[in-house]
């Protein structure tokens, strides 16, 4: 997908379902487009607990480390909690790592994969925060890369909604997080995947994160994909978690499907020609089909200097939905590349509503 001006979410519509969930916080985003289709509480930051190593799993991916072998220190096999039994000095893959970080939830893996992507705990938590701004998490703060509780370790369901939504748009993760089993050549047992979503509960499931503390409760992010269509469910403490994802796939996947707003290419109107510079998807309801409209403002020639020649917004009603930009012509392809490799130096990725 070529990189232009970001998707420009105008309002949040929502379809005002009727669903009851056991979580203090949750949300039901769909990936593609990042529209909420339900929250409960979504912007509240709170902990968070393993559902934090979503964010350690895609830095540790997007490093381009994955073949490299990871040196286990003392302080990752001493690491309180969840572990996949590491031992000082062991010399395993860092792609093994993530599997057994993300299958079962291990904190000396956590702590193995930042020593070695970010030279230091301390230095890899620098990498999670700045990767966090970038997405737009505005409610989130790390300190750690396995969740052990923390007073400045929190994030809210929305922030990782966005998170597994970016996530899922890089194949190793989709591939790792959606893995059942997973055998490293460093045990002869294999890893089984904790999260019963996947395994036993909901078919449509490709992905997700489990966690808990006490003090943080049961914290679960998922994913499922159907009919075209992939939604983030998130629930934060929550005493019957399993459930309240099945409610949510269920109810997005019942009332919304994905409507084609706008295709990539040269169009014509009123004897001008413009490029539309990418597809938009977007999950409506069958009434907002109905009452969806667009219409395209055109910035003003004499003061305008950039290739932009306006806006497309789009209606439901008189309720504004998103803006996505119009140019005049296609850019160079070079223009394309030069800023993409600018951003993945930057940053190590793309960002998701690109």
């Amino acid at each position: 997908m070529p990189l232009i001006l970001p998707l420009c979410e105008v309002d949040r519509v929502q379809a005002n379902p009727n669903i009851k969930v056991s979580a203090e916080r949750a949300v039901l985003m769909d990936a593609e487009s990042g529209r909420v289709l339900f929250e409960k509480n979504a912007y509240d930051p709170t902990l968070i607990a393993s559902t934090t190593k979503i964010m350690t799993a895609i830095i540790a991916i997007e490093s381009g480390m994955m073949e490299e072998d990871v040196k286990v220190s003392k302080r990752a096999v001493y690491t309180e909690g969840s572990s996949i039994y590491l031992t000082e000095n062991e010399k395993i893959p860092l792609k093994d790592l993530v599997y057994g970080l993300m299958l079962r939830s291990g904190n000396d893996s956590a702590v193995a994969i930042a020593e070695h992507v970010g030279g230091s705990v301390e230095g890899f938590v620098h990498l999670m925060n700045e990767k966090a701004a970038w997405l737009g998490m505005n409610n989130s703060h790390f300190e750690n890369p396995h969740g052990l509780d923390g007073e400045t370790h929190y994030s809210s369901a929305y922030d990782l909604g966005l998170l597994m939504a970016y996530s899922m748009k890089n194949d190793t993760f989709r591939e790792v997080t959606g893995s059942e089993l997973y055998r490293s050549e460093n045990r002869d047992y294999s890893w089984r995947n904790k999260n019963k979503m996947l395994t036993q509960y909901y078919e449509p499931t490709n992905g997700g994160k489990t966690g808990f503390t006490k003090a943080a409760g049961r914290t679960l992010v998922t994913s499922a994909e159907k009919d075209g269509m992939e939604l983030i469910a998130v629930t934060l403490r929550a005493s019957d978690d399993w459930n309240d994802h099945k409610r949510m796939f269920e109810w997005g996947f019942n009332n919304f499907e994905t409507v084609k707003l706008q295709s990539e290419g040269v169009v014509e109107a009123n004897g001008q020609t413009y490029y539309i510079p990418r597809d938009i998807y977007y999950p409506l309801t069958l009434s907002e089909k109905e009452d969806l409209r667009a219409a395209f403002y055109r910035y003003d020639e004499k003061n305008n200097t950039t290739n932009l020649a306006g806006v497309t917004a789009f209606m439901v009603g008189q309720t504004p939905v998103l803006e996505a930009p119009v140019w005049n012509e296609r850019p160079s392809q070079s223009f394309f590349s030069e800023v993409k490799n600018f951003l993945n130096r930057m940053m190590g990725g793309v960002p998701w509503s690109t």
